[in-house]
């Protein structure tokens, strides 16, 4: 058992650094070879998606809004230590879904923690549109990444119960059945 944990550990360490680097690699794309180089800047690629070159200033919904240096550093250093407690959180998860889920929060949270530490702001591209109605706000894979892990997180807490450890301890605690006759 103990293999198989660290194998999914090492999946989730794995699948992290991969998101990581595909998000980096993106928004390199987008603000190099597509030339989006002014906040503003788009591209229509298909009647529902364009790239459009946004900096976030904030967090997620564009809330906490970091204006000074002191504020984005703040930012910072609470995304990492939100990392941090994600990553250990990871390493004592037994449930490959829960690691997966963890992986894709960490990978893009330290996507977007560069993009800061860096550039003084989260660069996001993807505009998902249906015509002029914009059910989202403009994102990037890091956030994308962020967004499934934490509902791959939440549906697994709300409606996957792990019922062994609960039904080992209802055997244990049923004393009062009566043994069956030979």
């Amino acid at each position: 058992m103990s293999g198989l944990l660290t194998r999914n550990r090492l999946i989730g360490l794995a699948i992290a650094g991969f998101l990581f680097v595909v998000d980096q690699l993106v928004k390199w794309y987008v603000d190099g070879p597509v030339g989006l180089v002014r906040e503003g800047d788009s591209i229509e690629l298909l009647p529902f998606f364009n790239l459009m070159r946004v900096h976030n200033d904030g967090i997620s919904l564009g809330m906490l809004q970091a204006h000074t240096m002191e504020a984005r550093w703040l930012l910072i250093g609470a995304t990492a230590l939100i990392a941090v407690v994600v990553l250990v959180w990871m390493m004592r998860e037994r449930k490959f879904a829960d690691i997966l889920g963890l992986s894709m929060i960490l990978g893009g949270a330290l996507g977007n923690i560069v993009d800061r530490a860096t550039l003084g702001y989260v660069l996001d591209y993807a505009d998902l549109h249906i015509g002029e109605f914009r059910p989202f706000l403009v994102f990037n894979l890091a956030d994308a990444a962020i967004t499934i892990g934490v509902v791959i997180i939440l549906v697994r807490a709300l409606f996957f119960s792990d019922n062994k450890d609960s039904k080992d301890t209802a055997k244990d605690t049923d004393s009062d059945a009566v043994p069956a006759e030979n």
